[in-house]
Formats: structure tokens, sequence, C-alpha cells
């Protein structure tokens, strides 16, 4: 393929006005080499003209001709015979030395450098000696003219050509850098879906599925009373009821990403006593809260983190510890925060905790969780269990200064 093929496709406006403008510009001295010959009735006018004309049509008919376009044997082929028609106008006329200057742009364009550089060069030679022949006169003048014509043509032509390759590199990092922003954009928006699906993944289990497993356990308690004990079961149901209302309630400010309404009627150690309290109720375990240190302001999300936790910790106890006591302490200190959930259950070993998912049910996720929590605000969970010995669980967050923990509304904690 041509270069000038190669090369159309991506021309800008200034450039195909330039190219224009060299037709222009042959077409206009060839009519003034034809127009001269016949205003000084020289004897050679009608085969300047003819030659002209053979000359123009050659012009115009190579970009017209697919093949020319297209293949550079063919494009040095025309291009040969332009030449050879120039020199039989160069022969008839010396005006056709003005012919040589556009004709330099046109095999720079068309030939590869090593080629059209001596092609050129010859041209010039050509164009020197076709004028000196017809004005029988060889001086600076003569020479210096058409060899100044070829030097600016090349010039011309090499930086152009080193701004193409230059704005061929820079579109091509403009591609890269697109590329590139539309890939971070994909995993930006990736990465914020999995988080979202993780959020929804520990709200779902700290709330939805722990309130459900609630209810079941009211229910099979209200099973178990009746018919019995119809007033033990009826108290059993409205628990449960009680406990489906409040967990309809997390659903719907999960989903809009509001704090929870236990956070919303007042502070972290007045939610976790009322959270001890319904699970001593519900569950009929002794269940204690306690507050260590001054209380201080902390942000939403430590606030809401600590909570999500010590409600799944709790649940973890009561589905699987088979306690009858259980401490929780909430306590602050300098630069910590930290919370502490210790039964007299069963106990397990923590290091054989099937991966979240993997128990029956696709249970497990409870723990998982609760890491997640404390990590995302760096901050620390450590358990300490055994078999036949209870279980400790301790979360600890980092506790900003309290100058400059913002005023979050709650209605924006995640």
């Amino acid at each position: 393929m041509t270069e000038e093929a190669r090369t159309d496709h991506s021309l800008t406006p200034v450039l195909r006005v330039l190219r224009l403008c060299l037709h222009l510009m042959v077409a206009a001295l060839l009519a003034l080499a034809g127009v001269r010959a016949v205003a000084d009735e020289r004897p050679t006018a009608p085969a300047v003209l003819a030659t002209a004309v053979v000359l123009l049509a050659l012009y115009v008919l190579g970009p017209v001709l697919p093949r020319v376009r297209s293949s550079s044997r063919a494009a040095a082929l025309w291009l040969a015979v332009v030449v050879a028609v120039w020199m039989v106008l160069l022969a008839l006329t010396p005006d056709g030395v003005w012919l040589a200057f556009p004709l330099f742009f046109v095999e720079l364009h068309l030939l590869p450098l090593r080629w059209a550089l001596p092609t050129v060069a010859a041209s010039t030679a050509l164009a020197i000696a076709g004028f000196a022949w017809h004005t029988h006169t060889l001086s600076v003048g003569t020479v210096i003219g058409p060899v100044l014509g070829a030097a600016v043509a090349v010039a011309v032509v090499l930086g152009y050509q080193a701004l193409y390759r230059e704005s061929e590199q820079r579109q091509r990092l403009i591609e890269e850098l697109t590329a590139a922003r539309s890939e971070l954009a994909a995993a930006e928006h990736s990465a914020g879906v999995l988080a979202e699906r993780q959020r929804l993944a520990r709200e779902i289990h700290d709330t939805l599925a722990q309130g459900l497993s609630s209810i079941q356990l009211l229910l099979r308690a209200a099973e178990r009373a009746l018919p019995e004990r119809p007033e033990t079961a009826l108290g059993h149901i409205r628990q449960a009821r009680t406990a489906a209302v409040d967990n309809l309630a997390e659903a719907r400010r999960f989903v809009r990403a509001l704090s929870p309404p236990d956070l919303e009627a007042g502070s972290l150690p007045a939610a976790l006593e009322r959270l001890c309290a319904a699970t001593a109720r519900t569950s009929g375990l002794a269940v204690h809260c306690q507050v260590s240190g001054a209380p201080a302001p902390l942000p939403t999300p430590h606030e809401v983190a600590l909570l999500r936790i010590a409600q799944s910790a709790l649940a973890n106890t009561v589905q699987h510890a088979a306690a009858g006591r259980v401490e929780l302490t909430l306590s602050y200190m300098d630069t910590e925060v930290a919370l502490d959930v210790v039964d007299d259950g069963a106990g397990f070993l923590p290091t054989e905790v099937p991966p979240p998912g993997s128990a029956a049910g696709g249970s497990g996720f409870g723990l998982a969780a609760m890491r997640a929590r404390a990590r995302a605000l760096q901050g620390t969970l450590a358990v300490e269990s055994a078999p036949g010995e209870g279980t400790a669980l301790v979360v600890t967050l980092p506790c900003p200064d309290p100058s400059a923990v913002p005023e979050t509304p709650r209605e924006a904690a995640p």
C-alpha cells in the first residue's frame, strides 16, 4: 500500500487544503507553460500544449485509479510515466522547470525515503540541465533555484512525517489512556458492586437471618407449650410477632443504607442494653450488659459495627453455645473502644471453624461477617474458646479524637 493510501484516511483539514493547493499548482504551472508558448509564438507551441494536456491528464488519473492508490509498484510506475512526460515538456520549453517543485513533493510522498531522495536529486539535475540547455548558460542562479526548491521540499516533507509520527504516537497514548480509564471504571464498578453485596450479606446475616432464627425458636417454644399452656404459647407468639416487626424495620433500613433503629432511638450503650434485654427475654439466658469507662462520641459507622457484632455474637451464643449466662461489656479507652462478649457455653475450637457457607444449611457466615466489619474500620476481632470452657469474643476498634468526630446524620450511616 502506498503512503498516500495509508494516510489518506487520516488527513486533517489543513493537510487536505495543502494537497489541493499542490494539485492546483500543477494545473496552473502547466497552463502557464502552454499560454507562454502560444503567446511567444514558439514553433513548439502545439507540442507544448499537447504535452501539457497529456501530463495534466496523467496527473489527474493517478489518484483516481484504485491500483495506483493501493499498490506501491503501480504508484512508482505512474510516477515514472509522469516524470517521463515532464522530461518531454522540459525539453520543449524552459517553463517546464517550474513543475520540478510540485514533483518533488509527489516523489517524496509516494516513494520510500531511500528511493525518494535520489529521485529528487535526479529531478533537480534534470531541471538544471533542461533550463541551462534552453538558455545556453549555466549560472549560479540556474543551479541554486532548483537546489533550494528541492531542499525546501525535502525539509517540509521530513518535518511533516516527523509530526505525523508524533501525532500517531500521541493518538496511541490517548487510546491506551482511554482503555485504561475504561478498565479502571469497570474495576471500580465491580469493586462497588462487590462491596455492596458484602454489605447486604452482613446486614442480612446480622438482622434478618438472626431475627428469623429467633422467630423460629419462639414458634417452636409456642408449639411445645400447646395445648397444655396456651397462655405461655400466646406469649411466645407475641414475641415472635414483635421480632418480625423489628426485623421488617431493619430490612427497610439496611436497604436504604440507614442506621439501625436502636441507634436512632439513643446511644450505643442504651442500644446494647436493649439488645441484651431482648435476648434474655426471648431465649431465657441470663444476659448482662455493662459499660466500662466514660462513654465518648463515636462515628456512626463504629456504633453500627459494634451493635451488629453484638447482635451476631449473642445470636451465635443462643443458637450454638448451650450457655446459661452471657456477659457483654463495652469498654471506652483513650484510643480504642472494645466490645467483649463472654459466655459459659459448650465452646469450640476456633481453628476448626468451617469456611463461610460450608456448614449445614449453608450457614457459618457469623465470624466472617464480624471480622469483615472490624477490618473495614481498621479494627481487630479475636475469639478465644475451647470445648467445655465457654467462648470469649473481643472486637477492638480505633477510637478517633472526639474533636475530630463529625456530626454525621444517622440516616447517612452505612
